[in-house]
């Protein structure tokens, strides 16, 4: 038994210093997100070119992110539950390689029941991807989890944000068919995960007795105050991804209508948006390694609120500068509200990553398919007048308890 204590506490030790952390690792997730989201973020970038193709109407391109982020979301869990027992280095390459073959789909697709079939696997592909590279992550942080989950999400958000770029350069002027060449990209991810494939797998050994490679001790809190801070996280979640999902969706048609701008202009503002959200990535989870994650998520989801409430009123300009300011603010939460979920029930790296990656998806998802039909029934403008109060929902931050002052107790206020 104390053979097996000692054990335990050099794999800790092992995983939290600063030589565990292989940050050369870390940049190959981190850029492997950047090809899988800029795959994943062409699907509603040729949503203009989609319906017009294909005679859609606002519920059909909601209901194709509703397929694809379902797909994503209900998987995940189920994902990082298994991979906590049993890891699965390899599955990396796997799931990119269904993202390959729902972004061939998509690019041939005649009708649109393909569309959807091919929305499905490239949510299938995400649901596989995420949970296990989110514990490689951690695994590279040697000890700054913050840190490692945000250079982790900035790849994701820059890959969002080229989307709109590429699809205005090559897609929109050449058609669907061109999608066809961002199969290059997925195959240079498969390249790079069966790398980190093997990295992971020879790093196993070491995580030995840990599930998911999390040994850190976690605070001593009573079970129901775990399930009510859950339930808040998972609260902000959906307010910040029902608000993104106005935005990643419909924002587009919004600048259309509203100041009658060109699809092409109309793409760069919503770059302008989503390189906010990388820009906003960056910073969440190192501010939160050093000044306590309950600080970052209520500024990030608060502090959006004066931003999206004024961006129904304002004219062309203010709207990019609101725009960018919420998109930049928002996306510093993410990162925050994971490490401090994983931080709640430490031990379950994976399945904590896939319920809230699922559930960003998801939210999405249900939010692109309520906020379509809100389209089409009120008009787009009534979607950003109602969807701009949901920041608001950042004040159940007061809620959560602050677990940065009772782990540094645990660890002699170092």
């Amino acid at each position: 038994m104390a053979t097996q204590t000692t054990s335990r506490l050099h794999t800790r030790a092992a995983d939290t210093s600063p030589h565990a952390g292989s940050f050369k690792v870390l940049g190959a997730i981190s850029f492997s997100h950047f090809l899988n989201d800029t795959i994943q973020s062409l699907i509603f970038s040729i949503y203009p070119l989609l319906k017009e193709n294909f005679s859609l109407n606002f519920v059909q391109l909601g209901v194709i992110s509703l397929v694809y982020q379902l797909t994503a979301s209900l998987l995940q869990p189920v994902v990082g539950l298994y991979t906590d027992r049993r890891p699965q280095p390899y599955s990396l390459a796997f799931g990119m390689g269904c993202t390959l073959g729902g972004l061939l789909l998509l690019a041939l697709a005649p009708d649109y029941g393909t569309l959807l079939a091919a929305a499905a696997l490239v949510g299938m592909g995400s649901s596989i991807f995420h949970p296990e590279s989110s514990r490689v992550a951690r695994m590279t942080s040697g000890g700054r989890f913050g840190l490692a989950q945000s250079v982790f999400q900035v790849g994701g958000n820059a890959g969002t944000a080229m989307g709109p770029l590429l699809a205005a350069w090559f897609i929109i002027p050449g058609g669907q068919r061109r999608l066809l060449w961002f199969s290059l990209l997925a195959l240079l991810a498969i390249l790079i995960l069966l790398k980190v494939g093997g990295w992971y797998q020879r790093r196993q050994p070491r995580q030995a007795g840990l599930s998911g490679g999390a040994g850190e001790p976690g605070p001593a809190l009573p079970r129901r105050t775990v399930g009510l801070s859950l339930l808040i996280l998972l609260v902000l979640v959906f307010s910040k991804y029902f608000y993104m999902a106005s935005i990643s969706n419909y924002f587009i048609f919004y600048l259309m209508h509203r100041f009658q701008l060109p699809i092409q202009t109309a793409q760069y503002h919503l770059f302008a948006f989503l390189f906010a959200v990388a820009l906003g990535t960056v910073i969440g989870g190192p501010i939160g390694d050093r000044i306590g994650r309950k600080r970052v998520i209520w500024f990030s989801i608060l502090g959006a609120a004066p931003f999206t409430l004024a961006l129904p009123y304002a004219n062309l300009a203010w709207t990019g500068v609101f725009s960018f300011a919420s998109g930049f603010i928002l996306a510093s939460a993410f990162s925050a509200i994971l490490v401090f979920a994983q931080e709640l029930i430490p031990g379950r790296v994976g399945a904590i990553s896939g319920l809230f990656f699922g559930l960003a998806f998801g939210m999405g998802g249900i939010g692109a398919a309520v906020l379509g039909r809100l389209a089409d029934l009120r008009g787009i403008g009534f979607v950003y007048h109602l969807c701009s109060y949901l920041p608001l929902l950042g004040m159940l931050t007061v809620l959560l308890p602050d677990i940065r002052r009772q782990g540094a107790g645990d660890r002699g206020q170092k």
